[in-house]
């Protein structure tokens, strides 16, 4: 755009530090909470009271501390879902569909050896939860593999069909949990049967041992793009898919593999939400809501751009400031929805931030050559 004598563009910013990425992100979390306070000033409450109730339940209350990190391993796994096809130029938008998916592969287990109590387990409980957790990976991984698949044989757009793939598990959840399902609970009010407490995830200090898989995932995962021939291939097929087969790389194998790894991040996230979270350890009726959160994990996917271990702060975040947002609501007796709006509020911010670690504005004095008017008469002769 040219503004007189000067000219403003829009340009790719070179190579940034990782001064400038931290600053960038920690101005879109004050912009969202500046534009926050509207929210709160529209409900007559007091700004100080209001943030002070967000971040002491979120970060600083023990039950709260704990309900925090339950939710960001939750976000972290459901980032690791879409984060693995994103680094292959391909848009897993399946969560919701495989995280149910790994629900029911893991209550599938103690259903068929009929262990729903605790007296009538037939292996020891070690080894059925090791079962529960291969279960739900694996189950996730082949919802993610048919996508994956047809993607790379067939074409088929890879966000219909995971989209697609969403309404049916979800409806099949219903089908096995409600009225005369096989998982209804004993109570038949349209939930699944509860977990006896053998079968439920072993924690420590109220932390599940999926923190752990977590934590331990984040770091192989950047390893793994960073330092093999693999993770190689991944982001040569990601940045031109071209060149990456005239180079030889097998589109339909790498296409399977990343929906595979995927699936089964969103699997392991379904394991999790369900039968290591203290106070759940079952298929609740409102099952949709964790569908629904699954969505997070796109967003902390892109603003972490595409890094596991930088995933980890955002998803932490994400997961106390919804809760939080959630405890002042009721606390203060605020409107509903201030928890998904401060959350839609920082996505905004998160992704203009993103905007500005990519490019710049250039403000240029324009030579006075260009600016010289162009002739309007042909020359003689």
């Amino acid at each position: 755009m040219r503004l007189g004598r000067y000219e403003l563009t829009l340009e790719p910013r070179p190579a940034v530090s990782a001064v400038y990425t931290v600053l960038t992100a920690v101005v879109a979390i004050l912009l969202a909470l500046a534009l926050s306070s509207f929210l709160f000033l529209s409900a007559d409450a007091s700004l100080l009271g209001a943030y002070r109730a967000v971040f002491s339940y979120a970060f600083f209350n023990p039950r709260g501390i704990l309900a925090t990190v339950q939710r960001a391993i939750y976000l972290l796994f459901c980032t690791y879902a879409f984060l693995v096809p994103l680094r292959a130029g391909l848009w897993n938008i399946g969560l919701p569909g495989q995280v149910f998916a790994g629900a029911l592969a893991a209550f599938a287990v103690p259903f068929v050896l009929r262990a729903q109590e605790a007296q009538t387990l037939a292996l020891a409980p070690g080894l059925l939860i090791l079962l529960m957790v291969a279960a739900a990976a694996a189950a996730g991984a082949m919802l993610g593999g048919f996508a994956g698949l047809l993607r790379a044989r067939l074409q088929v757009n890879e966000i219909l069909v995971t989209m697609m793939l969403n309404s049916i598990l979800f409806w099949l959840v219903a089908y096995m949990i409600k009225e005369g399902g096989p998982f209804m609970g004993a109570t038949a009010e349209g939930e699944g049967f509860t977990l006896p407490a053998p079968l439920t995830a072993p924690l420590l200090r109220g932390v599940p041992f999926t923190a752990a898989l977590a934590l331990g995932a984040a770091v192989l995962l950047d390893l793994l793009f960073a330092k093999t021939a693999l993770g190689y291939r991944i982001r040569a097929f990601g940045e031109n898919p071209a060149a990456a087969r005239y180079g030889g790389i097998s589109p339909v194998a790498l296409s399977l593999l990343v929906f595979l790894l995927g699936g089964a991040f969103a699997g392991l996230a379904g394991y999790h939400a369900f039968t290591a979270v203290p106070g759940v350890y079952k298929i609740p009726g409102n099952y949709g809501f964790y569908g629904d959160l699954a969505f997070y994990g796109i967003i902390s996917a892109l603003i972490a751009r595409g890094s596991a271990v930088g995933a980890v702060p955002i998803a932490v975040l994400f997961a106390g400031l919804s809760l939080g947002a959630r405890f002042a609501q009721g606390a203060l007796h605020l409107p509903f929805g201030v928890d998904y709006a401060l959350l839609g509020l920082l996505m905004m911010t998160f992704i203009a931030s993103h905007a500005l670690y990519q490019f710049r504005l250039a403000w240029r004095r324009v030579p006075s050559e260009v600016l010289q008017p162009a002739p309007t008469e042909l020359p003689e002769g």
